[in-house]
């Protein structure tokens, strides 16, 4: 995310951008967890992902790294009782390969799937960094499997993971296509900037990426 020296009345905190509020030097993560609706995760928590995986918790977690979440439990009753659950997380690839920055929630992410034994999702949005980044379609897409080098490397399990680019997948999978859609009927413009923090100026491409 980036920062400058600009300082707001206000912290902002979005996919894009992180700025302390006025009169504080830091993001104030209590604020954070009002402001998303989140819990703080707590050693109670910590105690019951133990117990289930009967695996110690991730450092990340034990160190705070990893300090609020949202439906933790729901999860962990679904893993108690059985029930199917998958891991979704993703990359946006802007530079040749990633740092230890943009590693920490694929390890994190390696600890999930390895505890829990459950498929993993990866998406590649190399159409987000064409939008937002000074780049063209076949640069952000090379990028994408650049940065998939890169995950692949973390050793999650070959079997129950699945990686995929945006620019590939959107053209040939017409059901995530039908899912963009359904979402974006769903979300108001006026959502979206609360969300998103998108501007008036910003490109209609932008204001449809959530979705996707």
């Amino acid at each position: 995310m980036a920062t400058d020296s600009t300082q707001p009345k206000e912290q902002i905190v979005d996919p894009w951008t992180a700025k302390a509020g006025e009169g504080e030097k830091k993001i104030n993560y209590d604020k954070l967890i009002v402001q998303f609706g989140s819990e703080r995760i707590d050693e109670s928590l910590l105690q019951r992902i133990e117990t289930l995986s009967k695996k110690p918790a991730h450092h990340f977690l034990r160190r705070g790294i990893f300090f609020s979440h949202r439906d933790v439990p729901d999860i962990l009753n679904a893993y108690e009782q059985n029930k199917p659950f998958f891991l979704y997380t993703g990359r946006g690839p802007s530079s040749e390969s990633m740092h230890l920055g943009h590693l920490i929630p694929f390890l994190f992410t390696k600890y999930l799937q390895d505890v829990f034994d459950v498929p993993l999702v990866i998406q590649m949005t190399d159409d987000e960094k064409f939008m937002w980044r000074d780049l063209g379609l076949e640069e952000a897409h090379r990028l994408a499997y650049e940065n998939a080098k890169d995950i692949i490397a973390c050793g999650f399990d070959v079997n129950k993971t699945f990686i995929f680019s945006n620019l590939d997948y959107m053209s040939c999978c017409p059901s995530f296509y039908r899912n963009v859609l359904r979402i974006q009927k769903c979300v108001t413009c006026n959502q979206a900037k609360g969300i998103f923090g998108f501007q008036d100026t910003d490109s209609i491409g932008k204001m449809a990426f959530p979705a996707v």
